[in-house]
């Protein structure tokens, strides 16, 4: 299953990096998109757990590494105004 990993530039100029265990991440989020961080977070999260499942449905087990994603972008955007901006680009 193809991998892809986005680096996300937050609103204070920190970086991070997201991992989608499959490309179907790309029907949610896109390198060059800039998103205000409430919807950023509900198309990560949706994306995350589509992942997942197409995972299951190759292998019989679900990823738990989109779990540990899903995580870190709960930590990363907290501090952050949900209306502020983050962007995504290519790692």
């Amino acid at each position: 299953m193809p991998e892809i990993s986005f680096q996300l530039n937050l609103p204070d100029g920190k970086k991070k990096s997201l991992y989608s265990p499959s490309t179907i991440i790309l029907e949610y989020l896109k390198p060059g998109d800039s998103l205000k961080i409430s919807d950023f977070k509900s198309l990560a999260i949706q994306a995350l757990h589509e992942a997942s499942e197409k995972v299951r449905a190759k292998y019989g087990f679900a990823c738990t590494r989109t779990l540990e994603e899903e995580e870190k972008i709960l930590s990363w955007i907290s501090n952050y105004d949900p209306e502020q901006l983050i962007s995504i680009s290519k790692e």
